[in-house]
């Protein structure tokens, strides 16, 4: 999967190749309508989505087995759990047949772009099943119940070119109070708040041109958004604060705290520490597929997964073999345990 580079929108390779590897481990696997990789095992009621993601950020690098580790663009986030997820599967294929019980892996597209296309697509697809576990690298021995929200403002000023000696601000320093204005909205917000409850605002990018009639300023801006933020009251003040700027909106995910008295945790918890592990939980302040699934699946749900999630993105990224091997064994228990 590592060998094979998929960046959003570029993952009908890796798909087809998670099919055939599906199929040859017995699963019945197929492609759907946006190229997510489904693989089914079993027939019962009792139903556990494994959804994980196969597209990763851009970025080639050097795919290789050092010292115990495999390197790679995906290995971290998010081939290794989605990896795990189909191992740890394949292994009750002959058992689940009288279990009641039904394993779906889901291989979703666009889980780093804007548009969450696979999981969109899971939704339309499935109904809420008994159980969902998410293919997020939390480290084998710790599950994850939380993550932020995410939000995305494109913001652009186009006012007419001046001499840069002319009273009046450029168009750049419009753009810099644009920004000093949302971040002084998000101080009091953010005042003795943990670092999973705040406001967290971003510039992905800022660029500017003329072309000797006019200056446009671009800015893309990035939220990261605590469970329960007043989404539309902060989208109004973003509004009425541009200046006369265009602006346009994508993402818009709500954040998604889980519940710990379930099944599904109890599972984890002692497959965990079967394998000589001491669990841990972990809220995230990225954003993941389950924020997109939760609100249409109501059911105990988690994010899980081999790897350190600090190297997602990075040039080291790399999945020690060990932890991933452990992984699937405290994967299988729980699926067995379900």
């Amino acid at each position: 999967m590592v060998e094979i580079y998929s960046p959003s929108h570029e993952e009908t390779e890796v798909s087809g190749f998670l099919v055939a590897a599906m199929r040859e481990l017995g699963f019945q696997a197929h492609q759907d309508a946006v190229n997510n990789a489904i693989g089914t095992l079993g027939a019962g009621h009792n139903t556990v989505i494994l959804l994980g993601h196969i597209d990763t950020v851009p970025g080639r690098l050097p795919v290789e087995i050092r010292d115990g580790k495999l390197y790679g663009r995906g290995s971290v986030d998010a081939k290794g759990p989605m990896a795990c997820f189909i191992a740890a599967a394949a292994r009750l294929k002959d058992d689940i047949r009288h279990s009641g019980k039904k394993i779906v892996v889901i291989g979703a597209v666009e889980e780093e772009a804007t548009t969450s296309l696979g999981a969109r697509q899971a939704v339309k697809d499935f109904a809420p099943p008994d159980y969902c576990i998410i293919g997020e690298p939390s480290r084998w021995n710790a599950i994850t119940m939380g993550y932020k929200g995410r939000l995305l403002l494109d913001y652009e000023l186009q006012i007419s070119l001046k001499h840069t000696a002319a009273q009046g601000k450029l168009v750049c320093e419009q753009a810099v109070d644009y920004w000093n204005a949302v971040q002084a909205w998000c101080r009091p917000f953010n005042q003795d708040k943990s670092a999973f409850d705040t406001l967290d605002p971003s510039i992905r990018s800022f660029n500017s041109e003329n072309d000797g009639i006019t200056e446009t300023a671009r800015l893309k801006m990035g939220f990261r958004l605590p469970v329960g933020f007043p989404l539309e009251d902060f989208k109004q003040f973003l509004q009425e604060t541009t200046n006369g700027a265009r602006m346009s909106f994508s993402g818009g995910e709500l954040a998604v705290r889980t519940g710990k008295s379930n099944a599904l945790v109890k599972c984890f918890l002692q497959s965990i520490r079967r394998q000589g592990g001491d669990p841990k939980f972990k809220v995230k302040t990225g954003t993941a597929d389950m924020n997109v699934v939760a609100p249409h699946w109501p059911c105990p749900m988690l994010a899980y997964g081999p790897g350190d999630s600090s190297l997602d993105h990075t040039p080291e990224e790399h999945i020690e073999i060990d932890e991933y091997a452990r992984a699937i064994d405290v994967l299988e228990s729980v699926l067995r345990q379900l």
